[in-house]
C-alpha cells in the first residue's frame, strides 16, 4: 500500500466536513492522519458567537434525537446543549382546512424530539472540540483545486494563497456543498429535481413564549415552518422561519418591507404564538432535489449536501448527512485498525451499501411529502386533511411517522 501524506482528507470545513472530522478522530484508537481543508478563514477558539461564515450562516438547524445521540458519543452534545432549543411539541396544519396533527415527544416517551441550534453556534462548538481536543490539522485558508486518483491513493492539488502544494492520501472526502467544484471536477454528474421554490429565511420575535413547540403549516404560498429558537439577550421569545414562495414570487417577496412581511406572515400563520413582533435579516435560496450520480469510487466518498440535497419542508437533510458520516467513519476507523487501504473501493461500496436504505427512504419521504403538501388542488387538500386527522387518531401509525421525523430508523428506540 502507497505512503500517503494523511489517511483521510476532508474538502470542506462546515457542519458536514467539521462533524467528519470529529467522528473519525473519536472512532480511530490507532490514530488516523486527517486533514481538514475550508476555503474560508476559520474563526480564532472562543467561547463567544463567531462572525458570520458561509458554512455557518444565519441558518438554525433542527437535530433529530438520533443527530444528537451522535453528538453525545462524539463528547460536543454537553458543550451544544447550552445552546440549543428543545421541541417538545410538532404542530402540522393546513391553512384553511380543518386537518391537523400534534406530535408530542411525552406521547412516544421520548425526551424530546429534536433540537434547534443556530447555525452559528454549531459551527462554533464543532471548530473548537476539533482544534482542541483532537489530532485533526485544520488547513484555512485554503482549497483543494483537483483530485487525481492512482493505483491505492489520491493526489490532491491544495492551494493555499498564491502557492500550491500536491497532498496525497487514502481517502478524500468531498463535503464542500451542494454546488461541489470538486464533485464537478472529478465528472461526478448529478440528477435535479428543481422545485421552482425559494426558501425564505429569518428569526422571528414573537408576543408569546413557542413552550418548544414547533410548527409547520401549509398554505397557499408553499409550507411554512417555525421552528423554536432560545430567547435573545433580552428575553424575548424567537423562532426560525423558513418560509416557501414559488420562485416566481422571489422578487416581489424580496421587495415586501418588513412590516408588510410580517403582516403577510401573521395572516398566513395565525396568532398561535400572538402577534409576530419583529423580523431579522431575510435571507432566500433556491430549492431543488440534487442526488450525485456516484457517491463512492476508489478514494474518494461524497458526503452531505454534495451527495445528496433535500428540501427542507422535513427537516431532513443535515440529519441525514450526519447518519452517512458516522456510518462511514465507523467502517474507515475498522479498516484503519486492520491496516487496510481506506480508499478500497469495496469498503466504500460496503458504505453505501448500509446507507441505501436510509438515503432512499428519507429522500423520498422529503420528496414526497413537498409534492403533497405543495400540491392546492381541491381533491388532494381534502385527502391530505383527512390524512392528518388520520394520523392524528391513529397512534401505531402516527409513532411510524414520528419515529421517522425525529430521524430514528426502524427498530431504534429513543432512551
Amino acid at each position: 500500500m502507497p505512503r500517503t501524506d494523511y489517511d483521510v482528507v476532508i474538502a470542506g470545513g462546515g457542519m458536514v466536513g467539521a462533524s467528519l472530522a470529529l467522528c473519525l478522530d473519536s472512532y480511530s484508537r490507532a490514530g488516523l492522519r486527517v486533514l481538514l481543508v475550508e476555503n474560508f478563514p476559520l474563526p480564532p477558539v472562543s467561547e463567544g458567537k463567531p462572525a458570520y461564515r458561509p458554512s455557518f450562516d444565519a441558518r438554525s438547524t433542527a437535530l433529530s434525537f438520533g443527530s444528537a445521540q451522535i453528538y453525545d458519543e462524539l463528547g460536543v452534545w454537553p458543550l451544544l446543549a447550552e445552546h440549543i432549543c428543545t421541541i417538545s411539541q410538532v404542530h402540522v396544519s393546513d391553512r384553511g382546512h380543518f386537518g391537523s396533527m400534534l406530535m408530542s415527544a411525552a406521547s412516544q416517551g421520548w425526551p424530546a424530539l429534536g433540537y434547534v441550534v443556530e447555525n452559528a453556534w454549531l459551527g462554533n462548538v464543532l471548530l473548537n472540540q476539533l482544534r482542541q481536543h483532537t489530532r485533526v490539522e485544520c488547513l484555512s485558508p485554503a482549497s483543494v483545486e483537483s483530485v487525481t486518483v492512482s493505483k491505492g491513493y489520491a493526489s490532491l492539488c491544495v492551494r493555499e494563497g498564491d502557492t500550491s502544494r500536491e497532498i496525497t492520501t487514502q481517502l478524500v472526502a468531498v463535503a464542500d456543498g451542494a454546488d461541489s467544484g470538486l464533485r464537478t471536477q472529478l465528472g461526478i454528474g448529478a440528477s435535479v429535481d428543481d422545485y421552482h421554490q425559494v426558501a425564505v429565511i429569518a428569526n422571528v420575535a414573537t408576543e408569546k413564549h413557542h413552550d418548544g413547540c414547533a410548527y409547520e403549516r401549509f398554505t397557499e404560498r408553499g409550507p411554512l415552518a417555525l421552528l423554536p429558537l432560545l430567547a435573545d439577550e433580552s428575553g424575548v421569545s424567537r423562532s426560525a422561519l423558513v418560509w416557501t414562495f414559488p420562485e416566481n414570487m422571489a422578487d416581489e417577496v424580496a421587495s415586501w418591507s418588513d412590516e408588510g412581511f410580517l403582516a403577510e406572515l401573521q395572516r398566513n400563520f395565525g396568532y398561535r404564538l400572538g402577534r409576530l413582533r419583529k423580523v431579522g435579516q431575510r435571507n432566500s435560496f433556491p430549492l431543488r432535489l440534487m442526488q450525485a450520480d456516484e457517491q463512492v469510487r476508489a478514494q474518494v466518498a461524497v458526503l452531505g449536501n454534495a451527495a445528496h440535497s433535500l428540501h427542507p419542508v422535513a427537516g431532513q437533510g443535515f440529519n441525514l448527512a450526519l447518519r452517512d458520516l458516522e456510518c462511514l467513519s465507523r467502517l474507515v476507523a475498522t479498516a484503519h485498525a486492520k491496516g487496510e487501504n481506506l480508499g478500497d473501493l469495496k469498503l466504500l461500496q460496503s458504505y453505501t451499501k448500509s446507507q441505501r436504505g436510509d438515503q432512499l427512504v428519507t429522500t423520498t419521504f422529503s420528496d414526497q411529502l413537498t409534492g403533497i403538501f405543495s400540491n392546492r388542488k381541491p381533491v388532494l387538500s381534502l385527502l391530505r386533511n383527512l390524512g392528518l386527522s388520520m394520523l392524528d387518531v391513529s397512534p401505531p401509525v402516527k409513532s411510524r411517522f414520528v419515529a421517522r421525523a425525529a430521524g430514528i430508523l426502524p427498530g431504534a428506540a429513543a432512551e
